[in-house]
């Protein structure tokens, strides 16, 4: 493993001493790619930092696993499988991306035939996944519907009935669509939320609901013997994750939402970092110089979270998609050769919208004995036609919030001291629009994955997803054996 020490024992100026020490950190620490500004000046990274950082990169092989990401080989090594989201984008292995491209138009093919009314007069989307199944393409029409779409569309994951109802109540059965995203097409949560949006359409009178249902699966052959017809499934490659996934038929109902123009500009945006990060040195290279900030703060300072809030209403579902990014990747206990994982894994995240979250939360960032590093985003341009003073204060409050982390104010009375010397970052959009959203979404992406490979771990399994559902499903069937409180519980509960 990457030697450490030498980070370690780094000295640890203040942020008000590195400023003050070097004219130059603004420019040195600032990079404007794919329409976005990073700023990472308020973090403690320096020249000498960056470096060594570079070093140990060296060490753990990232150029190397990287180019092994694009090349198609085998990365995700306790599956045995490739990881090619990228070649969704035009990125990876010759093959790969052809096959990507094929299944891109068949997608666009059934978009078309809809817009036609080849299923009947469509006016809603049910769209029915879990996880990255859902949390991408949520993201997506959220972000970027807000001037209107072209149909109605509803995200729902949770297998409580509630979120399905609601979404039901929206929307008329004989004028709607369900697209029913899962990888294996087994997955608990989302086929019984398909089950009860058909049983909706037949008490309604839906002639042939099963024709309604698009299938977004890796796994085509399970969607046919559920029922769906093989001209209405939308397949995808195994080696594309489940959380990676939005970029392929996974993201059918952003691109029926907002055009399949849209969703190509998506990809676009994406592969624009894909090239950045592939083939940009590392000082220069936005996902690495991130990810060297989130491993000082992890792994030196052992800072256990990070904290993600989006100066602007559309990105307010980013935390959320955040979190299963970097946590269902990079939260693991052991290496990717199996060995245990002698350091701290991925950090919490955590987050929300400002400026609500300056109301919220924002007392324990200034003044708690936690120290959070913070990543703040916002977007130039406005999303809104109100008066620009709305726009202004957000923008204003998004810069100040950072200043007032590193600078802090002391006073004579303790509690309304501020101590300072807490780190931020920030990401500064031109303009939110499906390009821009595609590479600002790839980026996170490949910062996650540079975490991972300097910490020498798989970031594409997920295996702790799964024991909490096994024994969920064989407690349903009476073959679980439980502890005393679990199984009163479940008696107290269910009887």
């Amino acid at each position: 493993m990457p030697d450490w020490s030498k980070i370690e024992a780094a000295p640890r100026a203040t942020l008000t001493q590195l400023f003050e020490a070097d004219a130059d950190r603004l420019s040195s620490l600032t990079l404007d790619v794919s329409g976005i500004h990073f700023d990472w000046s308020k973090t403690h990274l320096t020249p000498e930092l960056i470096a060594m950082f570079e070093t140990l990169a060296g060490e753990a092989g990232l150029a190397a696993k990287r180019d092994a990401l694009f090349a198609g080989e085998i990365v995700n090594v306790t599956e045995g499988r490739a990881v090619e989201h990228t070649a969704q984008r035009g990125e990876g292995a010759a093959e790969s991306v052809d096959l990507a491209r094929a299944q891109h138009a068949r997608m666009r093919a059934l978009i078309d035939a809809i817009e036609a009314e080849a299923l009947g007069p469509i006016q809603h989307v049910l769209h029915i996944g879990i996880g990255g199944s859902a949390l991408g393409p949520d993201l997506l029409v959220d972000a970027l519907g807000h001037d209107g779409v072209r149909y109605d569309v509803a995200i729902v994951s949770n297998v409580d009935g509630i979120a399905l109802e609601t979404a039901l109540e929206q929307f008329d059965p004989h004028a709607t669509i369900i697209a029913v995203a899962s990888k294996t097409f087994t997955t608990t949560e989302t086929m019984l939320n398909a089950e009860s949006a058909l049983a909706w359409m037949t008490e309604a009178g839906v002639e042939d609901p099963y024709g309604r249902v698009i299938a977004l699966t890796a796994s085509p052959q399970k969607a046919v013997e559920w029922g769906v017809d093989e001209t209405r499934i939308l397949p995808f490659s195994e080696s594309v994750g489940g959380r990676y996934s939005l970029w392929s038929s996974i993201g059918f109902p952003a691109a029926m939402a907002l055009g399949y123009d849209a969703f190509e500009e998506l990809l676009e945006g994406a592969a624009e970092m894909d090239r950045h990060f592939r083939f940009t040195e590392p000082t220069k290279n936005a996902p690495v110089l991130a990810a060297f900030a989130d491993l000082y703060y992890a792994q030196v300072r052992r800072l256990s979270t990070r904290a993600v809030f989006a100066y602007d209403e559309r990105l307010r579902l980013l935390p959320d998609y955040l979190q299963q990014l970097e946590m269902e990747s990079n939260g693991k206990g052991v290496t990717a050769d199996g060995q245990p994982l002698d350091r701290p894994s991925a950090p919490i995240t955590w987050g929300g919208a400002g400026t609500d979250a300056q109301h919220a939360v924002f007392q324990l960032l200034h003044q708690g004995t936690h120290v959070v590093p913070v990543e703040f985003l916002a977007v130039i341009e406005a999303g809104d036609a109100l008066d620009e003073q709305h726009h202004r204060q957000l923008l204003l409050n998004a810069f100040a919030q950072g200043a007032a982390l590193m600078t802090g104010r002391g006073h004579d009375d303790a509690a309304r001291a501020y101590p300072g010397d807490r780190p931020s970052s920030t990401l500064l959009l031109d303009t939110l629009d499906p390009r821009t959203l595609g590479a600002l979404i790839a980026f996170y992406e490949h910062r996650t994955f540079v975490n991972a490979a300097m910490l020498g771990i798989n970031a594409f399994d997920q295996f702790g997803v799964e024991l909490g559902k096994e024994m969920a499903r064989a407690a349903d069937a009476g073959d679980q054996d439980l502890d005393t409180s679990t199984a009163a519980l479940i008696e107290r509960a269910l009887g």
